[in-house]
């Protein structure tokens, strides 16, 4: 039973990364690769695991959060206020710019399963979160999100093996690493809405009172649960024939399986929205407290208004951005940029942080294969980063 509670609170770190815009780009992946990328989810699975353990260690074995770890680490002066302002930023800002395709993900699934108008989905979805985030604590709130990453996974699961996929093209997309013609943008979206930095803020908040051992077994299976949901995304997007559209892609899972099929993805994708719709502000004020708190009583905690008013203006922004329909485009191109330089930045902090003799013990410090992987992960973050940068430069140039 102790074992089952671990996974379900764990499983809020898949409930951040699955959402509307990890349904997207794997169904997308299907859609126009079939199988080939398939082998990039479990790699994007695996440097997403490699990354929270390394974050959830940190505070397991020494005490501090990655944000309190952060500040002792660059402490003082203008380089150290511009280093807490540049994570800040990219993470609340990259929270409030994404929040807004969370809860539109989640109204549009609504649509596909009910009738009901968008306004009044949009601010009852956003004040039912708004109750939740109030009225539970952090550790309530992630085993809530684990029952619906359970509903999530078992509507794509089961959607994607009634569909009867190819086993042999299935094993080949996942042992041949291979990069189809115009697949690198999509490749790096596979990596980039995995790994997802405020998830390592998260993670490594949510670690504490916990031991290692629990940590690593909970991580395993719930971002392995989260991997395999993406790959199910995957499999789904294959049974769609031309461009991909959420309302595509029911219309032809119904065909094909049924009218319950649509329905399945509808609650499916409703679950992707909801769960991310919560996560996102509190992985942002979990953020912000451990950056700013210095253990002094109450000033940042779950029931401060410091903390509320950092989830509060995320969940604000969203809705208001959903509710005008617009596409928070300048916004959005603004957190990739925050983003692309944030995320090479915290994974080599990691590196750094997990090898140092004076914030980690021995037996938590990384020996030559642990520094092998965390340096492949680095490169990878970096190349995602610079990248990601690069395109947000571009469109905001163009």
């Amino acid at each position: 039973m102790q074992r089952l509670l671990t996974v379900l609170f764990w499983s809020v770190i898949a409930a951040a990364f699955v959402g509307p815009g990890t349904v997207t780009t794997c169904a997308r992946a299907g859609v126009e690769h079939r199988f080939a990328l398939l082998w990039a989810v479990v790699f994007s699975t695996l440097t997403c695991l490699v990354l929270q353990e390394a974050s959830a260690r940190v505070t397991a074995l020494s005490g501090r959060t990655l944000g309190e770890a952060l500040r002792r680490r660059f402490h003082g002066g203008i380089g150290g206020a511009l280093v807490l302002v540049l994570v800040l930023g990219a993470i609340v800002v990259g929270c409030a710019a994404y929040q807004a395709g969370n809860v539109l993900g989640a109204v549009a699934g609504g649509a596909l399963a009910f009738s009901m108008p968008g306004t009044a989905a949009i601010l009852v979805l956003s004040v039912t979160a708004g109750l939740l985030l109030t009225l539970a604590g952090a550790r309530t709130v992630a085993r809530v999100m684990g029952l619906v990453v359970a509903v999530m996974g078992l509507c794509f699961l089961a959607t994607a093996l009634l569909l009867r996929p190819s086993l042999g093209a299935m094993l080949q997309g996942l042992a041949v690493p291979r990069v189809p013609e115009g697949g690198g943008l999509l490749v790096l979206g596979l990596v980039g809405t995995t790994v997802v930095p405020y998830n390592l803020f998260l993670g490594s908040g949510l670690a504490r009172g916990q031991s290692l051992g629990e940590i690593r077994f909970g991580l395993a299976v719930a971002v392995g649960l989260g991997g395999l949901i993406s790959a199910a995304i995957l499999v789904v997007g294959t049974a769609v024939q031309g461009e991909f559209a959420f309302a595509a892609l029911a219309d032809t899972l119904g065909v094909r399986l049924g009218g319950w099929a649509r329905w399945t993805f509808a609650v499916g994708l409703f679950s992707a929205g909801f769960s991310s719709a919560i996560t996102a502000p509190l992985a942002a004020a979990m953020t912000a407290k451990s950056l700013f708190d210095r253990g002094d009583g109450e000033r940042w905690g779950e029931r401060s208004w410091r903390y509320r008013a950092v989830w509060l203006f995320v969940l604000v922004c969203g809705a208001g951005f959903a509710l005008a329909a617009v596409r928070p485009v300048h916004m959005i191109v603004t957190a990739q940029a925050l983003n692309g330089v944030l995320l090479p930045f915290v994974a080599l902090f990691l590196l750094l942080v997990v090898n140092d003799r004076r914030l980690m013990p021995q037996e938590g410090r990384n020996g030559l294969g642990g520094n092998l992987l965390m340096g492949i992960v680095v490169a990878v973050t970096l190349v995602l980063g610079l990248s990601n940068l690069v395109r947000a430069i571009g469109s905001l140039l163009a």
